[in-house]
């Protein structure tokens, strides 16, 4: 885990070096300045200029969301082209009051400060694009059986399109005391990055490919990575094909949970029927190993999509079909077990707001808790601004999580997580921005095989989070 992170460190210290070599305040220069750099342009669409929509004004200064239909990324609502290549560093302070944990079923009140720079970028050639966010430094607790320790969260894309291909390299990092459902209560300290219309946007991967952590009877600190890489060739004016994969893992500092490898490989074809309308068709194999445990599963999935999009104002895509998962050690009696999946992704913006929605079923990993699980997850965040400076936001999860089979102890419960929660968030200057939100965790244990008191494991756990984060304006990159 060290030289992980030591790693990481060292390659942002070296993107922080290269960044200060030559930058210059982007916004309030004097106009008696040199001119401003020209536009840096935007990577093209992968597509016929007669297929994309470009010249509605409200999509003025935006770009559409062109990754595949059938890919392992998230549809987004586009994202908002900058005129300039730039960084922007910034420092956050976050707390969060608890009353004991919501896996373990302790009680007691305890704090959590997080204090950790930040820092964004993006960088924009010809045919090429590279966008950052991360945050990063400690957190003190003053929970009882708790030691201090890190805090780290990155999300990092790199682009590169020709006429008729597309090349995307996606990593998702991040070292947590808790699990990452629900973490944050919709503030800024559950995200990288400075945050806010001047953060760049990274398209995330989704929710049926980063290692899963909804189960709250994980405990203690852990670290996850997805790494994602993909391919996509258009074949005609409206048919394209991807080709992808991933690896995923989540590790534990603790002893009492299970550490998981994810390994994906994905093949995808993709039609347009219209510039908003897809629809194609994959398959997806997923490998689960378990650290110290004899078990692996093996999971393949053959999914029809439909996708929708509008740029700024609604990214919608549907997938359902069937699912075999093989086991090296038999399950229940059985090597081989046939189910369904499928999975749903929503985000709607509007003038004021925005609703983004999302569901899988299928298999996952455990979560740190099971080896392997059958699960529902649900979540939807919205937000919406009130005044001129005041924003409201909501979230609410939830996640189902059954054994493979029925069996004692810790592999025979099944788990139901939720999280529901409020806030406010408000801009103080143009720099400084502070937030606020309730959420409740609650985690419900229901037991197939199962006696004794080891079986109870449901709780409810109160969090209350401030955030405040500082950042400087935009620094242009030459």
């Amino acid at each position: 885990m060290k030289r992980e992170t030591t790693i990481r460190l060292a390659s942002l210290a070296l993107w922080g070096i290269l960044a200060v070599a030559g930058v210059r305040p982007a916004f309030g220069q004097n106009p008696t300045d040199a001119p401003a750099k020209p536009a840096g342009r935007g990577i093209p669409s992968l597509g016929d200029a007669d297929i994309e929509n470009t010249t509605e004004d409200p999509l003025k200064g935006w770009k559409a969301d062109n990754g595949p239909l059938t890919g392992l990324q998230s549809p987004t609502l586009g994202t908002v082209q900058s005129p300039h290549n730039y960084w922007i560093p910034g420092f956050q302070y976050g707390s969060t009051i608890q009353n004991g944990d919501a896996g373990t079923g302790s009680t007691g009140w305890f704090s959590d400060h997080y204090f950790a720079a930040n820092v964004s970028l993006l960088e924009q050639w010809s045919g090429a694009q590279f966008a950052l966010n991360y945050a990063g430094g400690g957190f003190v607790t003053t929970q009882t059986g708790q030691d201090n320790g890190w805090y780290q969260q990155l999300a990092v894309a790199q682009t590169f399109e020709g006429k008729r291909w597309q090349v995307q390299l996606l990593d998702q990092f991040s070292y947590l005391p808790v699990s990452q459902f629900g973490f944050g209560g919709g503030t800024g300290l559950g995200l990288p990055g400075v945050g806010g219309t001047t953060g760049p946007s990274v398209p995330g991967v989704g929710g049926s490919v980063a290692p899963n952590q909804s189960i709250y009877a994980a405990v203690g600190p852990r670290y996850t990575n997805s790494w994602t890489t993909q391919f996509t060739y258009q074949t005609s004016a409206r048919s394209s094909v991807t080709v992808g994969g991933s690896y995923g893992l989540l590790r534990f500092t603790q002893s009492g949970n299970v550490d998981t490898d994810t390994y994906i490989g994905n093949v995808g074809y993709n039609y347009q029927l219209t510039k908003e309308d897809t629809i194609g068709a994959f398959y997806r194999f997923t490998a689960y190993h378990f650290q110290n445990e004899p078990e692996a599963i093996g999971d393949h999935i053959i999914n029809v999509a439909y996708g929708r999009k509008i740029t700024r104002r609604l990214a919608l895509q549907l997938n359902g079909g069937p699912e075999i998962s093989t086991y090296r050690v038999a399950i229940g009696g059985q090597k081989r077990t046939t189910a369904g999946s499928g999975g749903a992704n929503l985000t709607y913006g509007f003038q004021q707001g925005d609703v983004t929605l999302s569901y899988f079923h299928g298999l996952n990993s455990g979560s740190g808790v099971l080896i392997g699980s059958n699960s529902d997850q649900f979540t939807v965040t919205a937000s919406r601004r009130v005044t001129r400076v005041w924003n409201v936001h909501g979230n609410f999860g939830y996640a189902k999580n059954r054994p493979l089979t029925s069996q004692t102890g810790a592999q025979g419960i099944g788990y139901d997580s939720f999280y529901a929660g409020a806030g406010v968030d408000r801009p103080i200057t143009r720099e400084v921005n502070f937030s606020v939100a309730y959420t409740a965790q609650i985690q419900k244990a229901s037991a197939t095989v199962c006696t004794g008191t080891g079986c109870d494991n449901s709780s409810t756990q109160h969090v209350i989070t401030f955030n405040l984060q500082w950042h400087t304006r935009p620094l242009v990159l030459p």
